[in-house]
């Protein structure tokens, strides 16, 4: 089966927008993965189609109503109940290119795209609903994180990116940031492209491009670099080693 992608949104004429092309809409096109937005909606029970409601307590903004967003859910899991379902909002845990993998081998994932001030809590108190955040920042709804999302896990398919092995060295895979790329022309400007990636010697071009990854995320992602070394520093025991 393919990797089904159900999204719960206000905009469905969002999908699969920039995922029609390039990679991922050449997958689409060939039945690796589908996309299915359901139009949150069409759960509404008034005449207005309202979905949201003011915030309990006050404050600025409106906020998407718990009853009206159980019904979407239900559906969609009444439709692929082996979907896990996701939720784009600021709130969640950071995904990280793990997550990723787990959800590019499996079904797929239904996605429920935030708008407004977010979600009435209580709908994840009442549904098996993961909160999910592609990072520090703010977005006008959580389409574009879902775009994000199903760009990350539809690459990973079967049979997508050209060559299996092409992802295996890019930034995070390892836990760490991917080392520099060059290529023609050789002198560009003034610069020139790194004698070690020049002299055909593999083993010292490997040995290069290990020392950059580090360098580069020990200055640049010092977070990273963190959980690298102290992954690096267990034992299989698990303590740690004296440094």
């Amino acid at each position: 089966m393919s990797f089904q992608a159900q999204l719960l949104t206000l905009y469905p004429e969002m999908f699969p927008g920039p995922l029609g092309m390039s990679l991922a809409g050449r997958a689409l096109a060939e039945g690796k993965w589908a996309c299915d937005p359901i139009h949150i909606r069409d759960f509404a029970t008034d005449r207005h189609r309202t979905v949201d409601d003011t915030p309990a307590g006050g404050g600025a903004g409106m906020v998407l109503r718990a009853d009206i967003l159980a019904h979407a859910i239900d559906h969609a899991l009444a439709k692929r109940p082996d979907l896990p379902v996701i939720a784009m909002t600021p709130r969640g845990a950071p995904v990280t290119q793990g997550r990723i993998r787990e959800l590019a081998a499996g079904p797929g994932a239904t996605i429920l795209c935030g708008r407004f001030e977010g979600f009435d809590e209580r709908i994840f108190e009442a549904r098996p609903v993961e909160q999910v955040s592609m990072g520090d920042i703010i977005l006008s709804g959580g389409e574009m994180g879902a775009l994000m999302l199903l760009d990350a896990c539809i690459r990973l398919l079967p049979g997508v990116m050209g060559a299996a092995s092409s992802g295996d060295e890019e930034s995070f895979e390892s836990g760490l940031l991917e080392y520099p790329h060059y290529t023609r022309p050789v002198i560009w400007e003034g610069r020139m492209i790194p004698e070690v990636l020049r002299s055909g010697d593999h083993a010292k071009i490997a040995a290069w491009r290990k020392q950059r990854a580090e360098e580069d995320t020990r200055l640049r992602r010092p977070d990273l670099w963190e959980r690298h070394i102290g992954v690096r520093d267990q034992s299989p025991s698990g303590a740690q080693r004296e440094k």
